[in-house]
């Protein structure tokens, strides 16, 4: 049973640029690793520029074996070094009944 995450990234001063690059790489790396659904994510952005990404991994044990991977592991270290994760509810657009993010292509 695939299980549908929703992902807050927010990018660290100075690193809009490179953490919009490296979530262009995101779920594509994870499909390589068959861990996540077919399918797009859905990316939009809140007024303080945290990136939301909403997408399905396969199960739970794909979740689980991500955080075992080393090609995952690798690209959530620069993850890690662009951006601060942050979850849905420290987002002010969370607290609205129907919770407006702008459009961000990947």
């Amino acid at each position: 049973m695939s299980i549908m995450v929703i992902a807050c990234y927010r990018p660290k001063p100075g690193k809009e640029t490179e953490l919009h690059a490296l979530m262009k790489t995101h779920l594509p790396t994870l499909r390589a690793e068959g861990l996540v659904e077919e399918g797009p994510s859905l990316c939009g952005r809140a007024d303080d520029g945290t990136y939301v990404e909403v997408f399905c991994w396969k199960s739970q044990d794909a979740i689980d074996a991500a955080h075992e991977n080393l090609n995952v592991l690798a690209m959530w270290e620069k993850f890690a070094e662009a951006c601060d994760y942050v979850t849905i509810g420290d987002l002010p657009e969370a607290k609205q009944m129907f919770s407006p993010f702008a459009p961000v292509d990947l």
